[in-house]
């Protein structure tokens, strides 16, 4: 999946962190939403202004950071 359009990095909005198009809801916050056992459909519901490919995107964000995270220890 290509995150690239969905996820943004603004320096004044939630201290720089990765959001979802520019709202002020961050990755970290769906993928934390995500470990605590919430469904897409709860988030969906909890959060209308999100889609189906937000979260998608969020955790292709998080997958690609962790491969770029691995590449650079070694």
């Amino acid at each position: 999946m290509d995150y690239k359009h969905i996820i943004t990095i603004e320096s004044g909005k939630r201290g720089g962190r990765p959001c979802i198009r520019r709202m002020r809801i961050a990755v970290a916050d769906v993928l934390g939403w995500l470990a605590a056992g919430m469904t897409h459909e709860q988030i969906l519901s909890d959060y209308p202004e999100l889609t189906e490919e937000d979260i998608r995107a969020c955790l292709a964000y998080a997958a690609d950071r962790e491969r770029r995270l691995v590449t650079a220890a070694q």
